[in-house]
Parts: C-alpha cells; sequence; structure tokens
C-alpha cells in the first residue's frame, strides 16, 4: 500500500512538535524534495526530473579498488582525520590545482560533503552569529545554521539574471553581527557557476571584515563551457577564514560511497576533528582507498560524463526556452536549471499538478528558499531520451494553465 506523502509530512511536523523531542529539530523543515519523490513513487510511468545525483556507472577502476581494499582486509577505522594515503593525494592534488600549498594537516576526511558543511556549519553558528546564504541554495544549510541558534540572511538571486550573485549586494549586507558567507558555485539547484570576480570581491572583503567563507564546492569538476573553476581556494588570501568542502560523489558518480572532505586552515581542522570522533568518528575506509583511485586513475571518465551534461545542459536550455510561461537562463555547472514561472505564481502547486497529471516529477522552488516560490528545479542527470519524454508531456500541460 502506496504511503500518501502529505500524511507522511503530517506526522513528521506532530513528531518535531513532540515535547520530547530537542527543540533544534524545529529548525530542519519537512524536505520538498522529499514529498515530490515520495508521492511520484506511489505512481507508475513517471518521468524523473528530480534526482540530485549522477545517472552514470561508477568507473571501473574505482570499483575495483574498493573491492581490492575489502579482500585486503582494510575493513577497520583509519586515523581520525582519514586514510593517511587519502590526505597526501588531496594535499597534492590541490596544491597543484590552485598553484598553494597544502599539507596533509589542512584536511579532514568527511562522511560525504554533507558531513563536511555539517561540522563546518554548526560547529561555528551561535545565537547572535549571523550568516548570508543566497536564495535559492541548497536546503541543507540554513537548518543547520539554526539549529545552534544562528540567524539566516538570505541574499536573493533571480532567474532573468541567471541567478547570478552580486558581489557588492553581499558586501553591502555585511554587518556587526555578519559570521559567515555560505557560497555553493556551481550551484543546486540552479546550475549557476559565480565567476572569478565575484568569488575575489566577496574573499578580499571577508578577510578585511574577518569574516568566514564556507564554500560548498561539490560540482567543482562539472563545468559544462570552458572555463577555469573560480574555486575559494583560489581566491582566499590564506586559509584562516575559509571553510571548502568537496566529495567524490559528483566527479565520479560516488554518491553513495560517502566520501567528502574539508579544506581549511591546520588550527580549524584540529578543531574539526575533534568534532568529527563524535559524529562519524571516521569515514568509510575501502572506499577512501576507492577515492585514491579515483585522484590517481584515468580521468577520461570525468571528461566524457562533462561532454554529455553539457549536451543535455544545451537541449534543455531550448526546451525550456519553449516552453509556456518557463523563464530559463544559461547554466554553466552541475545538472540543473532552476527556471521561473510568472510571478505569483506557486510552483509547489504546479509541480504537485503536473506529476499527477502528466507523471514528470520535478521540485518546486520553496525546497530551496523563500523568494522563489515561483521556481522549480530541473535536473538533467537523466538520459536524453526521457528528458524529451518529460518536456513532450510538460510543454502542452504548462500551455493550458492560466497564470
Amino acid at each position: 500500500m502506496a504511503v500518501n506523502p502529505i500524511d507522511t509530512e503530517a506526522q513528521d511536523l506532530d513528531d518535531v512538535r513532540d515535547a520530547s523531542w530537542a527543540p533544534a529539530l524545529r529548525a530542519i523543515p519537512v524536505a520538498g524534495i522529499r514529498k515530490m519523490v515520495n508521492m511520484a513513487a506511489s505512481m507508475e510511468d513517471v518521468v524523473h526530473l528530480s534526482i540530485g545525483q549522477p545517472n552514470f556507472p561508477t568507473p571501473r577502476h574505482i570499483i575495483d579498488a574498493y573491492i581490492e581494499a575489502l579482500e585486503e582486509g582494510h575493513t577497520g577505522y583509519t586515523m581520525d582525520a582519514g586514510l593517511p594515503e587519502l590526505l597526501t593525494a588531496l594535499a597534492e592534488y590541490y596544491s597543484q590545482r590552485y598553484n598553494r600549498t597544502l599539507t596533509e594537516d589542512n584536511i579532514l576526511i568527511t562522511a560525504g560533503c554533507t558531513e563536511a558543511m555539517y561540522l563546518a556549519l554548526t560547529a561555528t553558528s551561535a545565537p547572535g552569529r549571523q550568516f548570508l546564504v543566497t536564495d535559492p541554495t541548497f536546503l541543507l544549510y540554513a537548518p543547520l545554521i539554526r539549529m545552534n541558534g544562528g540567524e539566516v540572511k538570505y541574499i536573493p538571486t533571480r532567474a532573468e539574471h541567471g541567478h547570478q550573485l552580486d558581489p557588492q549586494e553581499v558586501i553591502d549586507n555585511i554587518g556587526m553581527r555578519t559570521y559567515g558567507i555560505v557560497l555553493n558555485s556551481p550551484s543546486n539547484p540552479t546550475g549557476t557557476v559565480y565567476p572569478a570576480e565575484t568569488i575575489d570581491a566577496i574573499c578580499q572583503e571577508a578577510a578585511y571584515r574577518g569574516v568566514y567563507v564556507f564554500s560548498d564546492e561539490v560540482y567543482d569538476h562539472l563545468l559544462l563551457d570552458d572555463m577555469e573553476y573560480p574555486s575559494v581556494l583560489r581566491h582566499a588570501m590564506d586559509l584562516d577564514n575559509v571553510m571548502v568542502a568537496s566529495s567524490f560523489s559528483k566527479t565520479f558518480s560516488m554518491a553513495g560511497l560517502r566520501i567528502g572532505w574539508i579544506i581549511s586552515s591546520q588550527g580549524a581542522i584540529k578543531k574539526l576533528r575533534r568534532y568529527h570522533m563524535f559524529t562519524t568518528t571516521v569515514a568509510n575506509t575501502p572506499a577512501q582507498w576507492a577515492g585514491i583511485a579515483a585522484l590517481k586513475g584515468d580521468r577520461s571518465c570525468v571528461d566524457d560524463m562533462v561532454q554529455e551534461y553539457a549536451q543535455r545542459r544545451d537541449r534543455v536550455v531550448q526546451l525550456v526556452s519553449e516552453t509556456p510561461h518557463l523563464t530559463g537562463y544559461w547554466p554553466q555547472g552541475a545538472f540543473y536549471i532552476f527556471p521561473a514561472l510568472p510571478h505569483g505564481a506557486n510552483a509547489n502547486q504546479v509541480c504537485l499538478r503536473m506529476l499527477q497529471e502528466t507523471g514528470v516529477c520535478t521540485v518546486p522552488g520553496d525546497a530551496f528558499g523563500e523568494s522563489c516560490s515561483n521556481s522549480l528545479r530541473i535536473s538533467y542527470s537523466t538520459s536524453m531520451e526521457k528528458i524529451e519524454e518529460a518536456f513532450e508531456r510538460m510543454v502542452p500541460w504548462l500551455a493550458k494553465q492560466d497564470f
């Protein structure tokens, strides 16, 4: 028997309000993504434009390294900071990529990028501290800040401007209580890549004002145009006020292996290692060996994936431009686009009805922020055939809607 997602959401809210649970749970919203996916699971003939993970198989040499690690008995705990060989490989890789000296003491291996951001934000948020967060943005950050009493101040972006972030607007919003700025580029849900001048301006002002920059760079290799990635690691003056998180999940299609990392000053990493010991203790050991294979092995698999994503992006942008009532733009990274419906439209209702009446599953904008209730996230981490089929259903249905 299928579970009604609306009933499940109501039960979750009742559980959170139960006085026996920690008040911090109230900061965690019911995920709009889950609501859509739960409803889709109870239906037949659904085309998903909602999935936020690669649809490519994990490269063979990475799987072989994982199996070899198991067979060689690498199933115990590593050092709390991570497998020494992986720490060395990451330090060498990032030092070369961004032309700055990093050591193993600048890196902590985590259970995916999610734990990396969890550690960074919950270890630093506190009552009286304000964090600037782009809107829309990945749904993880704001709840983590609020769980420990921190305050979130949103900086809205718009589809008609390609969801680009105005660095001067960020700088103008830095106040006496501003502790940190949270960046995610390429962005989930928009696919927007912030240019070097944006990252540079924010990093320089943050360093001058003593404000932390937290940068989620999990999509840093999924650049769909010919450009150099403008990482915070490339533009920050030093590591004293930055924490950069990433993982193997998107680049090498290793989402379920749960290996990520955080890069910061040696002092910050020492503190986060202590915190990490009381969360996950260590990351998956054989998966860390697989990560070494990913870093040191053939990278043509990544190039092939990026080329395919770029072809899908080109087609999706064209299809969005031909779809009634949708305003699109040109995303340069990840595998998302976040088009807008007409001003005042309720994307939550539109997405639910479109799923029920056409079988196309997207994610409403209110899952990602407060200023984008008329937008929806489309993921093109699916085959070109499924993309074409989805829009064949969506276009005539949206044409009949009266906004």
